[in-house]
């Protein structure tokens, strides 16, 4: 393979993939990335020397990881992300982006016996039938990706996971550079600035939205500076930052069938965002955004928790209209999210469908509005879904 980073945590390792792809190959690398889950086409979480994999190939590898395994037991991820490394392993590219799905320690992607640099991004309950029910336990499961003299990189964490993470750190002899400590980010009017050590670096605001990402462009920064034998110069990181895509994070729908139900002047905004952390995120957007009323439109899947996610958006949305996710067996019902929802103090109403739940809004709100899709990826990838179509 070539140079692996290798990043766990629980919010924000998709969105700094994003920002690492970006802004390297903005400086010129070829660029390998394995993300999950998908939001549309499986094909998204694998991409090749910076394209997404080919129908084709794809085939061909996953054929080839079935003969190998000859009929012994296997999951899905296991098998996919066998498929990715072989991708990888087999086209030229300069460097590897590398997600875990869940954890770290168990993780397929815990093979790789010796990545150039990990990463650990903001832990949080989540993910608790596998993981743990507290968070220490779900930290020691992602810090468990940290590997001898391999420097980690740690985003803000909760004190009990940042202690977890730094024991983990020194039973294996990782050099860590840790939020807070080593580096830092704020956000100024429309400006990063990052800080290393005692030296501070300005970039333009991320191309993604919210307080959070700023961190995540932060973070994605102080990677780049431990990461050995890659240059990447102030104004490629500038380029990137400003030039990242990543679908369904607090993503602006501007077309699609849902957008067509608006009246003019309204905005329609789509998140992936699931667990707690993920409703504290959203809910500091939100804080910027008092120059209309909110509405959300909500769907989860039954292992996620209603309560905590909406529970930080309460102050700021006006309703939530709740529906369950199409096609899939796991989501909850409109009735329970709605349930739910009123549990955390928002006024909810089960709808039957997207196209309901967008055309009640808009039936009960006299002004100009903004709506919210959000609770689930897999939610998002059905709105993305018709809007590619």
């Amino acid at each position: 393979l070539p140079p692996v980073v290798h990043v766990a945590g629980t919010n924000g390792k998709g969105s700094l993939i994003a920002f690492l792809r970006a802004i390297l190959e903005a400086a010129g690398n070829k660029v390998h990335a394995y993300t999950s889950p998908h939001l549309v086409r499986f094909n998204e979480r694998i991409r090749v020397s910076g394209e997404l994999i080919a129908e084709d190939r794809l085939a061909q590898l996953l054929g080839q990881c079935e003969v190998v395994n000859d009929g012994r037991p296997i999951t899905f991820f296991e098998i996919t992300t066998a498929a990715a490394l072989l991708a990888f392993a087999r086209i030229p590219a300069d460097i590897v982006l590398l997600e875990t799905g869940l954890g770290g320690r168990h993780d397929s992607t815990n093979v790789v016996k010796r990545p150039v640099l990990t990463a650990i991004t903001p832990v949080s309950i989540d993910h608790v039938q596998f993981l743990g029910t507290t968070l220490a336990e779900i930290a020691a499961e992602k810090a468990a990706i940290q590997k001898p003299g391999v420097t980690s990189v740690i985003g803000q964490q909760p004190p009990e996971c940042l202690a977890v993470i730094e024991a983990q750190a020194k039973d294996v002899g990782a050099p860590l550079c840790r939020h807070g400590v080593e580096w830092g980010v704020s956000d100024v009017s429309d400006c990063v600035r990052v800080r290393m050590g005692a030296n501070f670096r300005q970039f333009p605001a991320p191309s993604l939205h919210g307080p959070h990402q700023c961190h995540n462009a932060g973070m994605a920064v102080a990677c780049l500076e431990n990461l050995p034998g890659f240059g990447v110069t102030n104004q490629a990181i500038a380029t990137g930052l400003t030039r990242t895509i990543w679908p369904g994070r607090l993503q602006r729908l501007a077309g699609g069938p849902l957008v067509s139900l608006l009246p003019a002047g309204w905005e329609l905004w789509l998140d992936g965002g699931h667990n707690a952390a993920a409703g504290v995120a959203l809910a500091a957007m939100a804080r910027t955004w008092r120059d209309r009323p909110l509405h959300l439109v909500l769907g989860m899947l039954d292992s996620k928790d209603t309560g905590a996610f909406v529970r930080p958006l309460a102050d700021y949305a006006k309703s939530a209209y709740c529906v369950a996710i199409a096609g899939q067996a796991a989501s909850q019902t409109a009735d329970q999210i709605a349930s739910a929802a009123r549990s955390a103090h928002i006024r909810a109403i089960p709808a039957e469908s997207l196209e309901q739940a967008i055309s009640d809004v808009v039936a009960s709100e006299p002004a100009q509005a903004r709506i919210l899709i959000c609770g689930s990826l897999y939610l998002a990838g059905v709105v993305l879904a018709w809007v590619k179509t």
